[in-house]
């Protein structure tokens, strides 16, 4: 590995895009789990806020390549990593994956190293997905504490589902792009999200980007709303399918049948206590079982234990975890003052 090198870099070319997401597959192929976010996926494909390449975090996320050199001038990605440094107050953010012919060589933790090189102020926050005992020992070595978990749960959807009643006199229809629903969802999902870590803050170009994504279908965008609020959106339940054959798309080549998921579920604080976040995501299921999947999927914080027992009374049982780990160093002068103390 003599000849191996990091580089850091703002933007990747259309071939480097590539040669990362065949990586990403191989490693998902041996895995059984993909090794990026969704967040961090939508950068990749579709660029994401790289910036302009200067110094200042806030100029946008960085892609890190671990570079082999070959004979002549060839060479091979065997490692890639991408870093998230605009949040000055949480510290910049972090996720790794490493070619599996390539691992157990030291290059998994090269590509953390210069995660941490390049944050603004010698923080990072590490995702591990899966909660491969690599990966944690990897990060134990390096100073990291693990700080949150995020659950993966299943369900069979060949299993029969409760009947739908949604309350008070709500009713459900889906998702109508280019007709105001974009702002009216992302208004309701910033009040049913407010304290959460990601969720809550989506802009209006973190909505479009995953409208844009191929496996956006409409039909699987189910809006409650109520008749007695002038037809106001008061609750939501977006589904996902992985894995769905898509032509042209080598990002829905998957090593499993396609999968449906709880993507995300949301209910108006006022409207909360009802029932109401219940019944739609029993909605979302028919409808992932109306289109003929076996299975679903959702994520669940590990400590949400309300959520937790909704999710298993509806069928769902635990399937893996993505941990985040904190690297804890000493803050530079670029620490947000209103952190001090």
């Amino acid at each position: 590995m003599s000849t191996e090198e990091i580089r850091v870099v703002a933007e990747l070319t259309p071939a480097q895009v590539a040669e990362v997401t065949a990586l990403c597959e191989r490693s998902t192929s041996v895995d059984g789990v993909h090794p990026l976010s969704e967040h961090v996926q939508l950068h990749l494909r579709q660029g994401g806020d790289h910036g302009d390449g200067g110094t200042d975090p806030q100029d946008g996320d960085r892609h890190l390549l671990a570079v082999l050199a070959g004979d002549g001038q060839d060479e091979t990605i065997v490692g890639y990593g991408h870093l998230d440094p605009t949040d000055l107050v949480a510290g910049a953010a972090a996720e790794i994956v490493v070619h599996p012919r390539w691992r157990g060589c030291g290059v998994g933790r090269r590509l953390v190293q210069a995660a941490i090189d390049a944050s603004p102020d010698g923080r990072l926050r590490l995702w591990a997905h899966g909660h491969h005992a690599a990966a944690q020992a990897l990060a134990w070595s390096m100073d990291f504490t693990e700080g949150r978990r995020l659950e993966q749960w299943r369900r069979s959807l060949d299993e029969p589902l409760p009947d739908v009643r949604l309350p008070g006199g709500l009713r459900l229809r889906t998702f109508r792009p280019g007709t105001g629903d974009e702002q009216a969802w992302l208004e309701l999902n910033a009040r049913a999200f407010a304290d959460h870590p990601e969720q809550g803050g989506w802009t209006r170009a973190d909505l479009e980007a995953r409208l844009a994504e191929s496996w956006f279908d409409p039909e699987g965008f189910l809006i409650a709303e109520d008749p007695e609020a002038d037809g106001a959106m008061v609750g939501f339940h977006w589904t996902k399918i992985h894995g769905a054959a898509r032509e042209g798309d080598p990002a829905q080549r998957h090593a499993h049948d396609p999968i449906g998921e709880v993507y995300v579920v949301g209910v108006d604080p006022r409207y909360q206590g009802r029932g109401l976040g219940r019944s739609l995501t029993l909605a979302g299921l028919h409808w992932l079982q109306d289109a003929g999947l076996g299975q679903a999927m959702l994520y669940v914080e590990a400590d949400n234990a309300a959520a937790q027992a909704v999710y298993r009374s509806l069928g769902f049982r635990h399937w893996d975890t993505d941990v985040l780990f904190y690297r804890r160093a000493a803050l530079t002068a670029r620490r947000d003052p209103a952190q001090r103390g």
